[in-house]
């Protein structure tokens, strides 16, 4: 893999966690992602399905994870299928795990080759009683494609219909919401070279260059950092486009006097990252674009500070959104008046703050987790306010990750420039040199 090894011992622990919280004598059935054709012979690139992922380390396609705690044969408690290789798919594919390679990674004693998957299933579905299968169950989620796991959901209900099945996902949600330290670690090295890139771009932004020149420009950075590239489509918005909320066309020259929004971040080890920035392109805000910038910086401070155990993530974006109004009206962009008089099912400040402030971030950059658990310590969010000013030309959005803890959260991005003194004097200091 392209990362450093990450240590079986997060897997060995997260497998622990999950097998405490099944009902007694229950299989779960954990299967990798498919490889998604394009067109002709062509496919995308592989992205494991995170749930195996976070159980076994495994980062390889038509990998199966069985856990049953209570399997009356204690070699296979947990059971790991592998794709077995061989010259011609060496030859043309590369290498593949081999069987200690896999232990070693997951730590996992019990592996066998895909091929004997039918006959070991079907004999520790003979002993068990509950079976827990795996689905895609987030809340934004759109499924238009069936999945290995749907597939594999049709076809054990069919051949073995007088089982107890359970959803799995609830018990992965509860648990990956919570990040162990080496987790935590993971994302902060995602971060780090998010800042990397960032950086880089510092030096590189200027009137003429083209959105997606600086989309090469992260790339480059990120690439050479031993990521596998960016955690999410990339926005690069100059201009207007920074109105625009997922713009991610990329293709437009950065004008002199526009504000550039990049909304980009690095994965490391399958963990994401999730930055935002509004830049000048000329390297000095103008007033205007420095009073909305500093409102959205204030907003986001607040915000932040209100990542603490206790709160839930509807009662934190009201109370967000009731910042938001206060920094509106300062901008001349919202009367007083008219918001003391507001439908509060319609609330006006969404004409220029129109998507939520905090979202949970892991091996999804739109991470699991249920929406009215209340926030815990190990938990990771996003903070991300933004300002859109279709009229003017000016979007403004900032944003870093934060860590809640039992005090005051904690700053994953805290060493990326931030205040727009600091990045006006990274911009010039480039335009001297």
């Amino acid at each position: 893999m392209r990362y450093e090894s990450i240590g079986k011992e997060l897997f060995t622990y997260n497998r622990k966690q999950l097998a405490d919280r099944l009902k007694p004598n229950a299989l779960a059935v954990f299967n990798a992602n498919d490889i998604m054709p394009t067109n002709a012979d062509g496919t995308m690139p592989f992205r494991q399905n995170n749930d195996l992922f976070y159980l076994s380390g495994i980062d390889q396609e038509e990998s199966i994870l069985l856990i049953y705690p209570d399997c009356p044969d204690p070699a296979h408690r947990e059971v790991l299928f592998l794709r077995e290789t061989n010259e011609h798919i060496a030859i043309w594919e590369g290498h593949k795990y081999t069987k200690e390679e896999a232990r070693e990674t997951s730590g996992i004693e019990k592996v066998y080759w895909l091929t004997q998957f039918p006959s070991v299933f079907q004999g520790l579905m003979a002993a068990c009683d509950y079976v827990y299968l795996n689905s895609n169950e987030h809340t934004r989620a759109v499924i238009e494609v069936e999945t290995r796991d749907a597939r594999f959901i049709r076809e054990v209900r069919q051949k073995y219909p007088l089982h107890h099945y359970e959803r799995v996902t609830p018990l992965m949600h509860q648990l990956r919401a919570i990040k162990s330290k080496r987790e935590v670690e993971l994302i902060q090295k995602a971060c780090n070279i998010t800042e990397k890139g960032f950086r880089r771009v510092l030096e590189f932004v200027r009137p003429g260059v083209m959105e997606f020149e600086i989309e090469a420009e992260y790339a480059h950075e990120f690439l050479r950092n031993r990521s596998k590239g960016f955690a999410y489509t990339p926005i690069i918005a100059s201009g207007h486009n920074a109105c625009v909320l997922h713009y991610i066309a990329n293709d437009q020259p950065c004008q002199d006097g526009d504000l550039l929004l990049m909304d980009v971040g690095a994965e490391y080890a399958n963990y994401a990252s999730d930055m935002t920035r509004t830049i000048p392109v000329s390297g000095r805000f103008t007033p205007r674009q420095r009073e909305v910038y500093d409102a959205v910086l204030r907003v986001m401070r607040q915000a932040a500070a209100m990542l603490r155990p206790g709160n839930t993530l509807d009662e934190y974006h009201k109370e967000v959104g009731r910042i938001m109004e206060s920094e509106l009206i300062g901008l001349r962009l919202l009367e007083r008046e008219a918001v003391k008089n507001q439908d509060p099912e319609k609330p006006l400040y969404k004409k220029y703050f129109m998507h939520g402030t905090s979202h949970h971030l892991g091996l999804d950059v739109h991470d699991v987790g249920n929406k009215y658990r209340t926030f815990e310590p190990g938990m990771v969010f996003t903070c991300e306010p933004g300002i859109y000013i279709r009229e003017e030309g000016i979007g403004i959005r900032l944003e870093n990750d934060f860590l809640v803890t039992s005090g005051h959260p904690v700053d994953l991005m805290a060493n990326i420039p931030l205040e727009a003194e600091e990045i006006e004097e990274a911009m010039q200091a480039s335009v001297k040199a």
